[in-house]
């Protein structure tokens, strides 16, 4: 009995833990809330459209200038010419136009009618058929024209230039 009188009394002497969890609980909780609260929010923000009219109305005429801006278009006489291989067997006939930002660009074009074909000329005689029977390599040789000709150039430059005819023999 002594013995059960003891366990007693050292059960009744040790104390019970305190609920020190019950506010780490809420903390936890809380915290978590806030982080959804604060997710949605930048989800509404980033990839929901603005509801202030006057912003969009501005941004889609912006949008509508952009697109509508096309420079005027001038076409240039085809080039034939031999490609640089061995036998000089293969050659290439490319016509093509240039889009520039308006009249003024298009008069000094005519002016330097002479200069521009020269240049396109030494360019195009430099490739060989590898150099533009491939995509990649017109997409290159677009890139090389527009640079010569922009040199070319005092008043303006050459926004594109679109090959309307592209053929390799």
């Amino acid at each position: 009995m002594e013995k059960e009188a003891n366990e007693k009394t050292t059960e009744a002497s040790t104390p019970t833990p305190a609920k020190a969890t019950f506010p780490a609980k809420w903390i936890i909780v809380g915290l978590l809330a806030l982080i959804l609260i604060g997710g949605g929010v930048f989800v509404a923000l980033r990839y929901l459209p603005a509801s202030n009219s006057s912003s969009n109305t501005a941004a889609k005429a912006e949008k509508s200038e952009k697109e509508v801006k096309v420079g005027v278009m001038y076409s240039m006489e085809p080039f034939i010419v031999n490609l640089l291989d061995k036998g000089g067997k293969r050659y290439l006939k490319v016509k093509m136009e240039l889009e520039v930002p308006g009249e003024r660009v298009t008069e000094e074009l005519v002016r330097r009618k002479a200069q521009l074909r020269d240049t396109v000329l030494l360019l195009l005689t430099s490739k060989k058929f590898e150099d533009v029977n491939r995509l990649d390599g017109k997409f290159q040789l677009r890139n090389e024209l527009i640079f010569r000709i922009n040199q070319v150039l005092q008043t303006g430059k050459v926004q594109a230039l679109y090959f309307t005819e592209f053929v390799v023999q």
